[in-house]
């Protein structure tokens, strides 16, 4: 057998360091790699990661052209291609997308390819739908090392992976034990001989100093030429990850099939300090307002194209494992969200620039106009909020919202945000705008009044819709169903990884203190309560919605937390379902779930495990009934045949690894402070691209401006 021993370093752009110490360790040992294979010329080095060369051109040319001669003379090697190497459960699927594209761009146009072979050696966990980014972005060889053996079984160490039934297939490996070494022992060598499919005579072991760099050492070099054929009936080479899979190639097609995703490592990084998470997410779609602004081709920013791609080199940057994961030391934390923040204004600029240029061809009107603008490439169908500038005045009853065609958009005006004594009217009204498009209302105060039909009524402890949900604060009913979600907090022990854990604790679980509801809006078009409260040292208020015309509850939860080594979960119920069976003391239907994921969804067991989430869930009930919950702040949830629970927060130490008791004077505890979630709550039929629909209108609104050109002036 053939041992590939790879020699390479593993980077991480930030972690327990901030990215600029991360300049200095891809120099560094830049460097000392290429000094080691010009006096090596056998050996062979791997790296992969778009970013690290990118910044090497720019600070050190000659270093650059170092490279680039190693990689003509066959003696390093580029594997990955991306820009990092990303979390592969959290980011949107455009956004990894663009990750993939970003990285592909570069090395095409820097080295004249990109690399068939993907590389994660240390993400935890890859969604069902990346062999088939992979595969459309040409590449079908992937390395991993998360899960690893203890983690999840797999058929061999060589195999072939497809994320669903009849999809598209990438040669995978997966490394044993770790991607890098000190000083190299045999027992790491002979572990990645291993679990190979019967017939299989190549294997690879990754070696060389890291994390934060390192790279080849001599000693190393030096032990393996001396220790080649220490194994008996092995032979150790110099190699790489290209060298190995072209040594397979001619038996692929035989090797064992895994279906589905990969899954799982170190759960507490789907849910572990949220603002990141968030402040990516706001980011990424941000920044595909911004790109469907970009076709209107707007002539209002100079280079807008250029500082799109800044903008979201930022966020790639930023989907980095570690990063995303919540991972990092918290002092590493403000330079990643000073440059979300970054690319979330770039983003602004173009759209809210864009709109107001785009109205410079509008005709003049005598009447006020709203301008809103579907900054997406998806139509938008719902409820949106303005405040129109009427002066400082009320809205008036007499006054009409009209539409393109002069017909009355119904509204509610709502109390306006700022707390002053002047009431400009904050409306709430639905509309439909498609991809791209822009809708033009108008003010007219000369009508007469129109009342509106109420769709939606509320009582002192209760709110419901004509559609046919309604809420008594924490109880739900649909039709002939009803749950009872809650909020459990529930304690949490484990380090900032949740290392060796595929689960949270059941219980015992601490429940919230709620005071009486308190009916804030009462329609014509939404109603709404309003509930304070509190679960443990955290303070909590909850605002339940239904809107005319709507089948679903909405809930906005604020939560202001303050625990330390707990979690907070939303936990539904199924037991709720008997309500609607003629025997109620039989056990309820067996429940099937589908996830969205990164840019997809999936079909998961309801087997208790903590699963990443992208967006939504839809449990299916039995009976063509489904409950689905829509809640784009939330990134992680478990489930079984009697409840799913949804992971909203974690009290755990941040940047605190086992077997350290994780306990420090100044320890920081991830998101302490306010947090606030939307769901939506549904029950019936609803598909995945209707979850899917929702979900972008909530995290991509409608864009507004006024306009008052064509106006008469004021007597």
């Amino acid at each position: 057998m053939q041992i590939h021993m790879i020699f390479n370093a593993h980077l991480d752009p930030i972690w327990l360091w901030p990215w600029q110490a991360s300049l200095d360790e891809m120099l560094n040992t830049c460097r000392s790699a290429c000094d080691r294979l010009d006096a090596h010329r056998d050996l062979i080095f791997t790296r992969g990661e778009a970013w690290i060369y990118e910044h090497i051109e720019k600070l050190d040319p000659k270093l650059f052209a170092r490279i680039r001669k190693h990689v003509k003379n066959k003696q390093w090697e580029i594997v990955g291609g991306w820009y990092v190497q990303p979390d592969c459960n959290l980011p949107s699927g455009f956004g990894f997308e663009k990750q993939i594209e970003l990285g592909k761009r570069y090395f095409r146009s820097r080295f004249g390819f990109f690399p068939r072979i993907g590389f994660n050696v240390d993400t935890f966990g890859h969604a069902a739908t990346l062999p088939g980014y992979m595969r459309a972005a040409g590449q079908d060889r992937y390395v991993m090392m998360r899960p690893q053996e203890h983690e999840m079984r797999l058929p061999a160490r060589l195999f072939r992976w497809r994320g669903y039934e009849g999809g598209p297939e990438v040669v995978t490996f997966r490394i044993a034990r770790s991607y890098c070494t000190g000083d190299i022992q045999l027992d790491h060598v002979r572990a990645a001989t291993r679990d190979l499919p019967e017939g299989i005579e190549h294997t690879m072991c990754f070696v060389g100093l890291g994390d934060h760099g390192g790279g080849p050492t001599e000693r190393q070099i030096a032990w393996i030429r001396e220790n080649q054929d220490a194994i008996p009936g092995c032979r150790m080479i110099f190699s790489s990850p290209g060298r190995f899979f072209d040594a397979v190639a001619r038996q692929t097609a035989e090797l064992p099939l895994v279906t589905g995703e990969l899954q799982h490592h170190a759960i507490g990084c789907y849910t572990m300090y949220l603002p990141i998470k968030r402040d990516l997410r706001r980011a990424e779609h941000a920044l595909r307002q911004a790109e469907a602004m970009l076709k209107a081709k707007p002539r209002v920013l100079a280079h807008p194209k250029e500082r799109v791609e800044q903008a979201w080199k930022y966020v790639c940057l930023h989907q980095f494992h570690d990063t995303l994961g919540g991972t990092c030391i918290p002092s590493a934390y403000p330079a990643v969200h000073h440059q979300l923040g970054f690319a979330r204004a770039v983003a602004d600029d173009l759209v809210q620039l864009g709109l107001r240029s785009k109205m410079n061809a509008l005709p003049d009107d005598p009447l006020q106009r709203v301008v809103v603008f579907n900054a997406s490439d998806a139509e938008y169908e719902g409820y949106a909020r303005f405040e129109p500038w009427m002066e400082g005045a009320p809205w008036q009853a007499h006054w009409q919202l009209l539409d393109e065609q002069d017909r009355t958009v119904p509204i509610q005006v709502l109390p306006r945000e700022a707390v002053v004594a002047w009431p400009s009217p904050h409306l709430l009204f639905k509309l439909s705008v498609p991809a791209g498009g822009m809708r033009l209302l108008r003010v007219r105060r000369d009508g007469k009044p129109k009342p509106v039909a109420a769709g939606v009524h509320a009582d002192a402890e209760r709110i419901a819709s004509a559609a046919g949900a309604a809420c008594s604060a924490w109880r739900l009913e649909f039709a002939e169903i009803a749950f009872a979600p809650r909020l459990d907090l529930i304690e949490d022990p484990s380090d900032t990884w949740t290392h060796g854990q595929d689960r949270y604790l059941e219980g015992p679980a601490i429940g919230a203190h709620w005071n009486p509801p308190a009916v804030l809006e009462d329609g014509p078009l939404m109603a709404s309560l309003l509930q304070t409260g509190t679960i443990g040292d955290s303070r909590l208020q909850a605002e339940w919605r239904v809107y005319a015309g709507e089948p679903f509850v909405e809930l906005l939860l604020n939560v202001h937390w303050l625990e330390t080594r707990r979690l907070l979960k939303l936990t539904v119920p199924f037991s709720s379902v008997r309500d609607a069976q003629k025997d109620r003391n039989a056990p309820g239907p067996e429940a099937t779930r589908v996830d969205g994921i990164m840019g997809g969804h999936l079909e998961r067991a309801n087997d208790g495990k903590e699963r990443p989430l992208r967006d939504w869930t839809r449990i299916g009930l039995g009976e063509g009934r489904a409950l689905a919950i829509l809640a784009p702040e939330v990134y992680a949830l478990d489930a079984t045949e009697r409840r799913v629970r949804l992971t909203l927060l974690r009290g755990a130490p941040m940047a605190h690894h086992e077997p350290h008791p994780g306990i420090a004077p100044r320890m920081t505890v991830g998101d302490h402070g306010a947090h606030t979630f939307r769901f939506r709550f549904f029950c019936g039929t609803i598909d995945a691209a209707s979850l899917d629909r929702q979900a972008l209108e909530l995290q991509r609104p409608l864009v507004f401006a006024d306009l008052t050109r064509g106006m008469p002036p004021r007597a």
